[in-house]
């Protein structure tokens, strides 16, 4: 089956093409895109149900690993890969609805359509690819796709935001581009089930230069503090699709690029500490900036990157509760955010503007919009028994196990970010629905085809804490894994290229702990796309 692991990168790469064939056929070219997004959720879906034997690998060209590119699908990048598409396809339908009730003005359907397929080809390319230079391709598609979304409607903020999107998204990519080849030029290969096994080999100050530069690349495209100063002028320009998916996809793909290459390439946790401290003055910082706004899309876009915090927290942890916790959260913030940030384009367009100064009384004259913003702001600021709630227990109970200042120090700091996560929240609640508006509100309507995508999501969101416990059970196992790295590398590396690697301790340790993660000999025998 490992024939499935080229598609979700494939279909929306030639649905573009076609899309953009179509260009003069608007109503083709918005079935094009919704088939070739339904069709890669369900590739997804299928890749998520067969990991759960081990992982999967494909060499692309029939050029084995590690000469060829090779596609890896694993516990991690399977339950990403579903959670992305699925927003990624919520999110198109709101367009579409927004498209159908705007007469498409604003979002030239030419070009919407085949570049928000090849966005989402860049996100799977992310997730999937098992060599480091094909995560920098899919970071490329990732910059030029969301530099045209940015731009949608070539009005002058737009352009504005988009020049400083894109010039720090391109020092990110020569940083990146750097790190790469000073990685070859220390190991001879870029293969990451490869470098897992060399890396160890080097001299440990070139080592950690290598780290630091790959973090500071991730950094940039995660927004983590202090590489986050461009987010929170960027993304609120955007028209509210484009945001939404934004907020919900970019910066989690820096995220997964850090756990991936935090977890096989640098395990032995050298740069934790300053991971750490990252990690505090992320969601310390990012929150004040959010508690500071009167617009509640710069309001969420400040709580983005103050939550992004929580992730690398996790991540810095070395542990395995604390990377599950951290995989639970990345998923869990996908969604919420998302359908913040779709409820923030009703919002303006309820009520003619997102300046919290300006709005008001939206509870009465649109009860069912204020549901849809109260529910996922709670599960943001993390009130039980939501999933929000449930994944920063997580990430407090894995500090309290190591027990040492800094971890003492972050769960402090956890706490009050949430705290004022939930200050924030319910201060735009209070000016935006409940008191009364200084002027009378627009009399416009919101169409019902464009909440119902927002609903799914929120009701998505909602639904991980439902199944909280298969899904903290699942992260658990994803998390072993990582630490254990030989599920991966048995995966990808031909017999005769498997070494003892980095982590042969963690390996027996997970071996002795009857590791899920076992690979059969059916699973070792990779097909080839020719």
């Amino acid at each position: 089956m490992s024939y499935l692991l080229p598609l979700p990168v494939l279909i929306p790469l030639v649905a573009a093409g076609l899309a953009l064939a179509l260009a003069r056929f608007p109503h083709v070219q918005r079935i094009v895109t919704l088939t070739a997004l339904t069709s890669v959720l369900g590739v997804a879906i299928a890749l998520l149900v067969l990991v759960n034997d081990g992982p999967m690998a494909v060499d692309i060209g029939g050029w084995a690993a590690p000469v060829g590119i090779a596609l890896v699908a694993d516990r991690l990048s399977a339950l990403l890969l579903v959670v992305s598409v699925s927003v990624t396809l919520g999110v198109l339908l709101y367009s579409l609805a927004q498209g159908n009730a705007d007469g498409d003005e604003g979002a030239p359907v030419a070009i919407y359509h085949p570049t928000y397929l090849i966005l989402s080809a860049g996100v799977s390319n992310a997730f999937l690819t098992g060599d480091l230079f094909n995560l920098y391709v899919g970071f490329e598609i990732l910059l030029v796709s969301s530099f045209v979304l940015i731009t949608l409607g070539g009005s002058r903020e737009r352009v504005r935001a988009g020049t400083v999107y894109i010039v720090v998204s391109i020092l990110s990519s020569i940083l990146f581009l750097a790190a790469i080849a000073l990685v070859y030029a220390a190991t001879g290969t870029v293969n990451l089930a490869q470098l897992s096994q060399r890396l160890g080999d080097i001299d440990p100050g070139t080592q950690l230069v290598l780290q630091l530069m790959l973090l500071v690349a991730f950094g940039i495209k995660a927004a983590i503090f202090p590489l986050h100063a461009w987010l929170p002028d960027s993304y609120p320009t955007a028209p509210a699709p484009v945001t939404a998916v934004f907020a919900g996809l970019l910066t989690k793909v820096g995220v997964y690029a850090i756990i991936r290459t935090q977890t096989l390439l640098f395990p032995d946790g050298r740069a934790d500490d300053v991971l750490m401290v990252l990690a505090l003055l992320t969601m310390v910082i990012g929150i004040l900036g959010a508690v500071a706004q009167q617009d509640i899309k710069r309001l969420l876009s400040f709580t983005l990157v103050s939550h992004i915090g929580y992730m690398v927290w996790g991540v810095a942890t070395s542990t395995e509760a604390g990377l599950s916790a951290a995989i639970f959260y990345v998923v869990h913030h996908i969604t919420v955010q998302t359908a913040l940030f779709l409820v923030a384009g009703l919002i303006e367009r309820r009520g003619g503007t997102t300046s919290l100064a300006k709005l008001g009384s939206l509870a009465r004259v649109a009860p069912l919009l204020a549901v849809l913003y109260f529910v996922p702001a709670m599960n943001l600021a993390g009130i039980p028994p939501m999933s929000g709630f449930l994944g920063k227990v997580g990430l407090i109970e894995a500090g309290a196990q190591r027990g040492g200042a800094l971890d003492w120090t972050l769960v402090g700091a956890a706490l009050v970010t949430s705290l004022l996560t939930l200050y924030a929240v319910t201060k735009a609640w209070n000016q935006a629905f409940w008191q009364e508006a200084p002027e009378p509100l627009p009399d416009t309507s919101t169409p019902r085809s464009m909440v119902g995508p927002t609903a799914v999501l929120v009701a998505m969101s909602l639904a991980f804490t439902v199944v909280a416990g298969p899904l903290f059970d699942y992260t658990a196992r994803a998390a072993r894994d990582l630490r254990a790295q030989t599920p991966y590398v048995s995966t990808v590396l031909p017999d005769g290229m498997r070494g003892s690697g980095q982590s042969s301790d963690l390996t027996e340790e997970a071996e002795r702990n009857g590791d899920s993660g076992q690979i059969s000999e059916e699973q070792e025998t990779r097909e080839e796309v020719p």
